[in-house]
């Protein structure tokens, strides 16, 4: 089997633990996911499986959107509702309006703080791992975009609101939810995520782990413009990955089939009509 799924991960599990379990139900070695979740986070988790293995960093270079809940006068080492209390308040008050005001200071790009537990590696160690050892380390910096952040619901009794966000890849919703407290004055922590949408992919197309699965071609899995090739010497060249010139202006980046409309390479444009390898399935 070669091809996607889209999973909608349930709370508890990492991303991980999906990918063994989807490899565990098919009987299938190669299965990867595209884009982590953490362990509280639910929703759409993108597997490749097979062939489709090798398309999964294609697949994360577009916008996530997540729908976020923040416990208002809280904040944790870990950013989220799951680690230590490191801050509290009680005796404040915010309104929606304090809170969509803030909002529109984020739209566009930002730098900001990777969080200390999260998998993003420093001198080939993972942040979690100076973190559980107590070791400081100078957190990096990243540019990120906030496209768009909308107030979904606002309950001033619980001190929680909910949101929505439209990001850029690499953007961490615990971060950017810290960094609204800061300009609110409060402290802030996620106490819920759910990610709706990856890239085309959207969480109404996902399954649970349990349900049968749905597979998405490779070629349906990515926008590249398909070329069929018929011809035997160019198949054959392209099943080995060399150079290839083309007779036809095509687009910058093809995928390659067979008759049969089975993937065999994604090639890259290097000049009119010459074509170089980018990945062999």
């Amino acid at each position: 089997m070669n091809g996607v799924l889209l999973i909608n991960k349930e709370e508890g599990y990492t991303s991980r633990d999906v990918v063994n379990m989807v490899s565990k139900k098919l009987q299938i070695k190669k299965v990867g996911h595209a884009g982590t979740l953490d362990p509280l986070a639910t929703g759409l988790l993108v597997i490749g499986v097979g062939k489709a293995t090798k398309i999964l960093d294609l697949l994360t270079l577009d916008t996530k959107e997540y729908i976020a809940t923040v416990k208002m006068g809280l904040a944790t080492d870990t950013l989220d509702i799951t680690g230590k209390v490191i801050q509290k308040k009680e005796d404040f008050t915010v309104n929606k309006e304090k809170i969509e005001k803030v909002f529109k200071k984020f739209l566009g790009t930002y730098l900001q703080t990777v969080p200390k537990y999260s998998a993003v590696k420093i001198k080939g160690k993972k942040l979690y791992e100076y973190a559980r050892s107590e070791k400081e380390v100078v957190l990096p910096k990243r540019n990120v975009t906030i496209y768009s952040l909308s107030l979904l619901e606002y309950d001033m009794k619980k001190q929680e609101f909910t949101f929505k966000a439209l990001v850029s890849k690499g953007t961490y919703i615990r971060s950017l939810i810290s960094d609204i407290g800061n300009c609110l004055g409060i402290p802030c922590t996620m106490k819920k995520l759910v990610r709706t949408k990856s890239g085309k992919f959207n969480i109404q197309d996902s399954v649970k782990i349990n349900d049968k699965f749905k597979v998405i071609p490779i070629r349906e899995a990515l926008d590249f413009p398909i070329y069929q090739v018929n011809d035997l010497d160019l198949l054959k060249k392209v099943k080995n990955g060399n150079l290839v010139s083309l007779k036809k202006n095509l687009e910058p980046v093809i995928l390659f089939v067979d008759s049969n409309q089975q993937e065999i390479a994604i090639y890259k444009k290097l000049t009119i009509h010459d074509y170089k390898a980018f990945k062999v399935f």
